[in-house]
């Protein structure tokens, strides 16, 4: 009975008639705004039919092409990339770490060879060294002597230091620096020293042409490295970058050999990556130990979890917490794993599924160096009477650096979306536009259009279903199975 008044509702108040439904679809035709299908229904010629049923479907061909065309565009991620060249009054001016090519004092130790050995491996961390196995014996005989040596110790104490013997002048912008204006870090050269490390609001630079001038005495007959490890230079590395990152040597460091002036002028460029699936940054990753993300930062705590995790130290180049690695722990499990890290891949930079992906945001400094030698022949003599050192010893040892922005001006290089989802409405708006005059509310009419046939066709289904079977229990006056088999036996 229920199936029955559903079939009842169903014809009267939802499903019209026959002649109703068809003058439904001929008003539709009639009046969307769907252009030229009224044409193909009020005309009563049959060849104007014809023709105006090819050109509405050949601009709806051509608008499902097109459409087709910028959703395959647009999901292939394009971008763009904008060059903008911006002058300002001032600019900030960056953080410069210096280091010494002769990173160990001669008279520390006897056997240089063993420090520098032990230095390759603790510096493998930040740089691949090739270790020489036949210095391993020597290595074991040296820590069977020295258990509670110290490298990180050792080198702070016995490295290159920075004092006024060292830094004989530093002006910037006319104005006097000294030693405690520079922090010390460890790099793979030992003992390092940045300028500008705190990133100080009054250290901008308001006019190009000046800016950081120094002059260092690398003092070649205390700090001699070890020409049979390779170590044959003499001079100043330094490296320039943000104050808000660490100094990457490798690769990035620029030289100053002994005797020559280095005249360095750089350029601010910032550069915009777009986030993944246009780029390949992250914007949501942040890094524990590091101000703002960089790939270098992101490598370095990378190695630092790994390595704390298999030899439960941690390398005191790395940054991080953990107990400090002893050489033995250095040598027997460090070494190793920072190998098997690199061949396994386990802490990779670049791309977006890489554990290092490339920053949102990147501050670099390209420079031009050019080089001359250090003074002439008064100079040579002005500062020999100055500092009371011979003419040779000048041209030995000492380095003059002047660091200085090329113009007040920075480059922004900025990755852009080649196409936003407003650019791709406004493509598919204008094709629809075009073609078929079909705008938002054409698209409205469309979807209820379909929207009522599929009601009625939904409907006429249900009509037309088979009657269901009907389960009533028996009712009270029928006799039940039971009672009609006790009837036949009584009889």
């Amino acid at each position: 009975g229920i199936l029955e008044k559903i079939r009842l509702y169903l014809i009267k108040k939802l499903l019209p008639h026959l002649e109703n439904r068809r003058k439904y679809h001929q008003e539709f035709a009639s009046s969307t705004s769907f252009h030229g299908v009224h044409n193909i229904v009020q005309t009563q010629s049959k060849t104007r039919k014809v023709l105006w049923l090819s050109v509405v479907a050949g601009c709806l061909a051509i608008v499902v092409w097109q459409i087709y065309s910028r959703f395959i565009y647009y999901f292939s991620w394009p971008t763009t990339t904008t060059v903008v060249v911006q002058y300002v009054e001032n600019v900030k001016f960056p953080a410069v770490t210096f280091c010494n090519l002769n990173r160990f004092q001669a008279h520390a130790v006897s056997n240089l060879k063993i420090i520098f050995f032990i230095w390759n491996i603790v510096s493998g961390v930040l740089q691949k060294f090739a270790v020489e196995d036949k210095y391993s014996q020597e290595l074991n005989d040296f820590l069977l002597g020295n258990q509670n040596f110290s490298i990180k110790d050792f080198t702070r104490k016995n490295g290159f230091y920075l004092n006024s013997s060292t830094l004989l002048e530093c002006e910037f912008f006319g104005k006097p620096c000294y030693p405690q204006d520079f922090e010390h870090v460890f790099t793979e050269y030992g003992n390092c020293f940045t300028f500008n490390h705190n990133d100080l609001p009054a250290r901008r630079v308001s006019l190009s042409g000046r800016g950081l001038h120094l002059l260092f005495d690398v003092q070649q007959e205390q700090f001699t490295d070890e020409p049979a490890l390779g170590h044959t230079d003499a001079g100043i590395t330094f490296v320039i970058h943000s104050p808000k990152e660490l100094p990457r040597f490798d690769g990035l460091g620029l030289l100053t050999p002994v005797g020559m002036h280095a005249q360095v002028a750089i350029r601010q460029l910032k550069s915009i990556i777009q986030e993944y699936p246009w780029g390949e940054c992250k914007p949501d990753i942040k890094l524990q130990y590091h101000k703002i993300y960089s790939t270098n930062g992101c490598l370095r705590e990378c190695k630092a979890r790994y390595i704390q995790d298999w030899c439960g130290c941690l390398p005191f180049v790395l940054p991080g917490n953990g107990i400090e690695c002893d050489l033995l722990k250095f040598y027997n499990c460090v070494y190793p794993a920072v190998y098997d890290i690199e061949i396994k891949g386990l802490c990779t930079v670049g791309t977006h599924n890489s554990t290092c992906p490339a920053p949102c945001e990147e501050m670099d400094y390209p420079t031009t160096v050019t080089y001359s030698s250090f003074g002439g022949e008064k100079a040579i003599k002005y500062l020999s009477a100055k500092l009371k050192k011979s003419p040779e010893y000048i041209r030995q040892n000492l380095v003059r650096i002047d660091i200085k922005y090329h113009d007040l001006s920075y480059k922004i290089t900025q990755q852009q979306k080649a196409l936003t989802i407003s650019e791709l409405l406004a493509d598919v708006g204008g094709q629809l536009g075009l073609f078929c005059g079909a705008s938002m509310i054409t698209i409205i009419e469309l979807l209820e259009y379909i929207f009522t046939n599929f009601c009625w066709m939904c409907i006429f289904l249900l009509l037309k279903a088979p009657e269901m079977p009907q389960w009533n229990n028996p009712s009270q006056n029928q006799p039940t199975h039971k009672e009609k088999e006790k009837g036949i036996q009584e009889c």
